[in-house]
C-alpha cells in the first residue's frame, strides 16, 4: 500500500503514556459513587454496577503474573480521531498483561458481535493502524445493543472466543450500551467484563472524571486550520461573508472552541440561544447589525460560526417543528396530494397562530425542508437544513429592508461552508496520539483488575502527559433518566456548553471586539514534529476549564 511521506514518519511516532502506567500497576479504589442524578432509579437498573469506587493506577513494585485471556473491542458510532490509538494501547497494554492474550474485532461496530463478524488483530495489523486517524481498522457501525437476545447471541461468540473481556468505544449512547451490557453479563454471571472508552468529536461526553472526550482535539485544530485559511482569504479579498457551519448537533462546543482558536467576527452558541428564549429573527438581527456596523467602518467582509444543531434550540423554531411533525403525521394522506405550489399556503393555514407566522416568515427553500423527508421516527430530518444558508437568506433580506430606510450602506455577498466529515478521521494530534494510546492502555490495565461497568479515565491532560492520571470511572455515576422515544431510559447525562464556564465566559468577553474588528487568528496545519508548545497544546477549552 502506498504510503505518504507523513504516514512514514508517523508511524514510528510512540505514544507518551502517564509515568503510573510504565511500570507494573495497583489499583488504588477511591470513595463509592452514585449517578448524577434519578440514584434510586439508575441503583434499580444497576444493581450489580451501581456505586463502585472510583480507580486510581499507581506504580506497584511486584511482578503481576495473569492468566491467559483473550479480549474483544468495538467500535461504535461516528469516526473520530485517535480510536486505531485506543487500539493499539488496548493491545499492547494485554501483551504486557500476558504475551499470550489475543485481541479480537468485532467487524462494522455492535452489529459484529450480534452477527459473529470478527477477526484477530495481529501485531502486524496493529502496526500498520498506529497513529492513523480513522475506523478503518474494523469499521464501526450504529446498531444499538439493548436487547436480551443481541446479549446472548453476543454471549455465543465470546465463549466461543475465549473473549473475557469487551472493550467499547464510543460516544455517550455506546458508552450507555456498555453499561447495560456490563450489568446483564454480571446478572447472568457470565464472567464477561465490559469497558467503555469515551469518543466523540463534539465534546459533549466529558464531566469531572473524563476531562474531554477523544477526537475533539484534532477535530477541533483541523476545522480551525481552515477556517483560518478563509479568514485570511475573507481579508484578503475583503467582498464576502463566509457562513460556516460545524459539526455537533446537540452542542455547540466546536463552535466555541473554534472561535477561541480563530477569533471570527460572529460565533452563535445554540445554548445561549436557548437559554436567552431568542427567536430566528433576533439572530438574524444580530447578524445583520454587526454586517451593517462593519460595513460602516468600509469592511464588507467577515465571518460567522454556526453549529450544527441550532435550529432545534431555537425555542420557536422547537415548537413549530413539533406542531409539524404532529401535524404531518396525521394528515400525510391529505398532503400528499396537494399541488407543490400551495403546499406552503396549506400548512400556513393549518397551523396555530404563533408557528404559522414563524413559518410564514421562512425563505421558501427551508419552509420546504421542513416539509419534506422524515426520518424513520418521523422527525424532521435536521441535518438536512443548511441553516448556514437559511441565515444568509434572511440576514440579505433584512439588509435589503435597512437599506430603503438608510440604515445600511454596504455590499453584502455570502459564500457557504460545512465543515464536518473533514474532521472526523484526520490524522490524531500529538493530544490525541498520546490521550487514546492512553485510554487503551488504561482500559487493558482496568480488564486486568476484573473490573467491570466501568470507562477508561485518563485525567490531569492539561499537564505533560508523565503527569496524566490514569483509572477508571464507573459509568453508572454518569447516568440519569431521560425520556427517548416515549419512555423512561437509563443514559448518559451529556454536557451541554456551560454558560457559566470559562471557556464561554473567555468568548463573551471578547466577542463585541472580535465583531468590529478583524482580529483573526490563523492557527495554521496541525504539527506533529517540533517545540511541545507548537506540537502538544491542548484545546483552548481545556485550558480554560482546568484554570491553565
Amino acid at each position: 500500500m502506498a504510503k505518504s511521506a507523513l504516514q512514514i514518519a508517523r508511524a514510528a511516532y510512540q505514544p507518551k503514556l502517564p509515568k503510573a502506567l510504565k511500570g507494573h500497576v495497583k489499583a488504588v479504589a477511591g470513595e463509592a459513587t452514585q449517578s448524577v442524578a434519578d440514584q434510586e432509579a439508575i441503583r434499580k437498573l444497576f444493581p450489580n454496577t451501581y456505586g463502585m469506587p472510583l480507580i486510581k493506577f499507581e506504580t506497584s513494585d511486584g511482578v503481576a503474573s495473569s492468566p491467559v485471556m483473550n479480549v474483544g473491542v468495538i467500535l461504535s458510532g461516528g469516526q473520530a480521531p485517535g480510536g486505531h490509538n485506543v487500539i493499539s494501547g488496548l493491545f499492547d497494554g494485554i501483551k504486557k498483561l500476558n504475551p499470550e492474550n489475543k485481541l479480537y474485532g468485532f467487524i462494522l461496530g455492535p452489529g459484529g458481535l450480534v452477527d459473529h463478524n470478527y477477526m484477530e488483530l495481529t501485531a502486524d495489523i496493529i502496526d500498520e493502524y498506529r497513529n492513523t486517524g480513522g475506523f478503518d481498522i474494523i469499521g464501526s457501525g450504529r446498531t444499538k445493543l439493548e436487547k436480551e437476545d443481541q446479549f446472548e447471541k453476543g454471549y455465543e461468540i465470546l465463549k466461543e472466543l475465549g473473549i473475557k473481556a469487551l472493550v467499547i468505544i464510543g460516544g455517550d449512547d455506546s458508552n450507555t450500551n456498555a453499561c447495560v451490557l456490563a450489568e446483564y453479563y454480571a446478572a447472568k454471571h457470565y464472567g464477561v467484563q465490559v469497558i467503555g472508552c469515551p469518543k466523540t468529536i463534539d465534546g459533549d461526553l466529558k464531566n469531572d472524571m473524563i476531562e474531554t472526550s477523544f477526537g475533539f482535539d484534532t477535530a477541533c485544530k483541523t476545522y480551525s486550520e481552515v477556517i483560518g485559511n478563509i479568514q485570511r482569504d475573507c481579508n484578503s479579498a475583503r467582498k464576502y461573508w463566509h457562513f460556516i457551519k460545524l459539526m455537533g448537533r446537540s452542542a455547540s462546543h466546536i463552535a466555541l472552541e473554534c472561535a477561541l482558536q480563530v477569533q471570527p467576527n460572529i460565533c452563535i452558541i445554540s445554548e445561549e440561544v436557548e437559554a436567552k428564549d431568542m427567536s430566528l429573527d433576533d439572530i438574524v438581527t444580530y447578524i445583520a447589525q454587526v454586517v451593517a456596523d462593519r460595513a460602516a467602518q468600509g469592511n464588507n467582509f467577515g465571518t460567522v460560526l454556526i453549529p450544527e444543531g441550532l435550529i432545534e434550540f431555537i425555542p420557536a423554531m422547537k415548537r413549530l417543528i413539533a406542531e409539524l411533525n404532529d401535524f404531518l403525521a396525521a394528515n400525510a394522506e391529505e398532503f400528499s396530494h396537494i399541488q407543490k405550489s400551495h403546499q406552503r399556503d396549506y400548512i400556513i393555514d393549518k397551523l396555530s397562530p404563533a408557528n404559522s407566522a414563524v413559518y410564514a416568515s421562512l425563505p421558501e427553500g427551508v419552509a420546504r425542508q421542513l416539509t419534506l423527508d422524515r426520518d424513520p421516527h418521523g422527525n424532521v430530518q435536521v441535518s438536512l437544513i443548511e441553516t448556514e444558508k437559511l441565515l444568509s437568506e434572511m440576514v440579505a433580506a433584512k439588509l435589503a429592508a435597512w437599506k430603503k430606510e438608510g440604515k445600511y450602506v454596504g455590499k453584502f455577498a455570502a459564500q457557504h461552508h460545512f465543515f464536518g466529515y473533514e474532521g472526523r478521521c484526520a490524522a490524531p494530534s500529538n493530544f490525541d496520539a498520546d490521550y487514546c494510546y492512553s485510554l487503551g492502555y488504561t482500559a487493558a490495565a482496568l480488564i486486568g483488575e476484573g473490573k467491570t461497568g466501568y470507562m477508561s479515565s485518563v485525567r490531569n491532560t492539561t499537564a505533560p502527559a508523565e503527569e496524566w492520571i490514569a483509572g477508571g470511572v464507573p459509568i453508572t455515576m454518569m447516568m440519569n433518566m431521560e425520556r427517548r422515544h416515549g419512555e423512561m431510559k437509563p443514559v448518559i447525562q451529556k454536557a451541554l456548553v456551560k454558560l457559566d464556564g470559562a471557556p464561554f465566559k473567555t468568548f463573551a468577553a471578547q466577542r463585541e471586539q472580535w465583531a468590529r474588528e478583524t482580529a483573526y487568528v490563523y492557527p495554521g496545519p496541525i504539527q506533529y514534529f517540533g517545540p511541545a508548545e507548537v506540537c502538544d497544546q491542548p484545546t483552548k477549552t481545556l485550558q480554560l476549564e482546568r484554570g491553565k
